[in-house]
């Protein structure tokens, strides 16, 4: 199943770590940069050493490969438990080159792309080796352009099509900070979800469900999904016509996209 939400739970909170994972996200991130203080980077990393565990598998957010805590993080992540690493201020090849060299070969990596010089390079970025998929630092990414656009519909695109030429899944998009908004947190996520976008970060709980919903087909798309792969099916390969409009290959191989996720295949 395709993840569409990523929670993140601070890494000095181990309380918190097992509630975050009993929540419906598809991926849990925690977190040793935005959400830890300097003063508590070190008992934050000892604490999630403790806490990890094959059993409860999570990915883990370190700090940016210009700090002085990146060379401890990244080791800490080789435990097991750790199923992917999210790198922050990834600007290039070489950033997640540095993590893989420590995690070895097999460790998915999943860069935020948070500034102007990551957007400028991201095809660079995805074209990585071990890039699962490019994640958007959005709110970073504004601070560093010095824009109040919230929509940055320019950048969004620019990380959907540099996941499609380098051949990796759809990209992640940023958060919605307004967590008691869930009208706000809906239209960033449908907007996403419009864009090309296969889910969103998540920075508190209830964000989880809403955005789960916003990324899942509707009954009604998967209703049509069905007619039109069946019609392609039938016509062979050939051109056919469903509810009056023209299907071919490009649109039968969407249908089939939503049919498999909505059966668990996706």
């Amino acid at each position: 199943m395709r993840c569409h939400s990523y929670l993140f739970v601070p890494g000095d909170r181990p309380q918190r770590f097992d509630k975050a994972r009993a929540t419906h996200a598809h991926a849990v991130i925690v977190d040793l940069e935005d959400a830890v203080s300097p003063d508590r980077k070190l008992e934050a990393r000892g604490t999630l050493a403790e806490w990890l565990s094959s059993d409860r598998p999570v990915l883990v957010r370190v700090n940016a490969r210009a700090t002085e805590w990146f060379d401890d993080d990244v080791a800490a992540c080789a435990h097991p438990g750790v199923r992917g690493v999210v790198l922050p201020k990834a600007a290039q090849a070489a950033d997640i080159a540095a993590v893989v060299a420590v995690c070895g070969s097999r460790m998915p990596v999943f860069p935020l792309i948070e500034s102007a010089q990551g957007m400028w390079n991201a095809l660079e970025v995805a074209r990585a080796a071990n890039v699962s998929a490019l994640m958007f630092g959005s709110l970073d990414y504004q601070a560093d352009l010095g824009t109040t656009d919230g929509d940055l519909l320019d950048a969004r695109s620019r990380l959907v099509l540099a996941s499609r030429v380098a051949g990796i899944a759809p990209p992640i998009d940023g958060v919605t900070p307004s967590i008691d908004d869930e009208e706000t947190l809906r239209r960033d996520a449908l907007r996403s979800r419009e864009l090309g976008f296969a889910g969103k970060l998540c920075i508190h709980p209830r964000q989880v469900d809403v955005v789960n919903a916003c990324f899942r087909p509707t009954p009604a798309e998967v209703a049509w999904a069905r007619r039109v792969v069946d019609a392609g099916a039938r016509a062979a390969g050939g051109v056919a016509l469903v509810d009056g409009r023209m299907v071919d290959r490009p649109v039968v191989l969407k249908a089939q996209a939503i049919v498999d996720e909505a059966d668990g295949n996706g």
